[in-house]
C-alpha cells in the first residue's frame, strides 16, 4: 500500500495560511509544524500572527508544533530548526499521523522539504591556529575546493575567511563519515504542496486590516509587556517588523503615526519579498499548487483532502 505524503502550505503573510492547515489536518488526521521564524518565540503572539485560535476545529485543539518552544530574546536560528523539525516530523510519524507543514518563512520551508543539510561546526582551535599562518589565497583556494562559492562576502573578510574555511571542513568531514545522506521524512517527492493566493491589492488591504486590528487588540502592550520583562530594545529590533516599529515607538524614536505608517509600509514589502522566495523555490522545481483565497479556507481543505485521498 501507498504511504500517504505530507502536506506542506506556505504562502504570504495575510492569507489564511494557519487556519487552512488546522482545517486540512483535521480531515487528514494530521498535526501541524509551523514553519515560521518568529512564532518559536514565547510571549510573541500578537506581532508572530500566531492565531491560536485558529487551530480550534469542531471543538478540539488541532496540534501544532514548534510554535512557543524559545525564549523571546534569544535567537534561535535556521540549524535549531532543522534539528527541532526533524524531531516533530519523526514524532508525528511515529503515532501514524499526517505531518501538515504550514509557514510563510521561505528558508524554513525549504529546510522541513529536506533541502538543506546543515552542520554545526564547533571552533577548532587547531585549525585557526595554523591558518593564521596562511595566505588569504591558500585559505580561498581551500575553501573553493570544499564548496561552491556561492556567497562571496566570506572572503572579502578575513576572520570570516577562516570561519567559513572551518564550516566548510566540518560540512565534508560530516558527509564523509555519513555517506550518502538519508532521505527525510519530509521533502518534495513526498510531499503535496500547496499555496494560499490572492490578488496583490487583496493582500495588501488584508494586511493593512490585520495589523489595524492586532493594534487595537493590544500588540503594543504585548511588546511593552516584553521590554518591562528585561528584553533589550535592541533584542526586540533584531526581530523586525512588529517587534521593531513597536519598540521604536515605545522608546521615543518615532510617532504612533510614523510607527503606523512605517510597519504597514514594511509588511507589504515583506509579503512581495515572501512571493518572490516562493516563485523562486518553483523555478528550482519545486511544484506548488496554488489556491484561491478567497474561495474560502473549508472550501480550500476539502480540495486538498481530496487530492490527498487520490494520492
Amino acid at each position: 500500500m501507498k504511504k500517504k505524503p505530507n502536506i506542506v502550505i506556505l504562502g504570504p503573510t495575510a492569507t489564511g495560511k494557519t487556519r487552512l492547515a488546522a482545517l486540512t489536518a483535521s480531515l487528514v488526521n494530521g498535526e501541524v509544524i509551523s514553519a515560521d521564524s518568529r512564532q518559536v518565540y514565547r510571549g510573541m503572539d500578537q506581532g508572530t500572527g500566531k492565531d491560536l485560535v485558529d487551530y480550534v476545529v469542531n471543538g478540539e485543539i488541532i496540534p501544532c508544533h514548534l510554535v512557543d518552544i524559545a525564549e523571546a530574546g534569544t535567537k534561535y536560528n535556521i540549524f535549531d530548526y532543522q534539528l527541532d523539525f526533524t524531531l516533530a516530523a519523526q514524532d508525528i510519524h511515529s503515532r501514524n499521523k499526517t505531518i501538515v507543514v504550514c509557514g510563510g518563512s521561505g528558508m524554513y520551508l525549504e529546510a522541513a522539504l529536506g533541502l538543506y543539510h546543515l552542520t554545526e561546526a564547533p571552533v577548532d582551535e587547531q585549525f585557526r591556529a595554523d591558518a593564521e599562518q596562511l595566505p588569504d589565497e591558500a585559505l580561498f583556494h581551500m575553501l573553493a575546493s570544499l564548496r561552491p562559492l556561492h556567497n562571496t562576502t566570506d572572503t572579502l573578510d578575513r576572520n570570516r575567511l577562516i570561519r567559513a574555511v572551518e564550516v566548510a571542513r566540518a560540512e565534508f568531514s560530516a558527509k564523509q563519515q555519513n555517506g550518502k545522506s538519508h532521505q527525510s521524512l519530509v521533502n518534495i517527492d513526498n510531499s503535496l504542496i500547496f499555496g494560499v493566493a490572492y490578488p496583490r491589492q487583496t493582500i495588501r488591504q488584508r494586511i493593512t486590516t490585520r495589523l489595524e486590528s492586532r493594534l487595537n487588540q493590544g500588540m503594543l502592550n504585548e511588546v511593552k509587556s516584553l521590554l518591562n520583562n528585561g528584553i533589550k530594545p535592541e533584542d526586540l529590533i533584531y526581530y523586525g517588523l512588529e517587534y521593531k516599529y513597536i519598540t521604536l515607538h515605545l522608546t521615543g524614536k518615532i510617532s504612533k503615526d510614523e510607527m503606523f505608517s512605517q510597519l504597514n509600509t514594511a509588511i507589504h514589502q515583506f509579503a512581495k519579498r515572501q512571493m518572490t522566495w516562493f516563485r523562486r523555490m518553483e523555478k528550482k522545481g519545486i511544484p506548488i499548487t496554488w489556491l484561491e483565497g478567497s474561495i474560502g479556507a473549508e472550501i480550500n481543505a476539502l480540495y486538498i483532502k481530496d487530492i490527498f485521498e487520490k494520492y
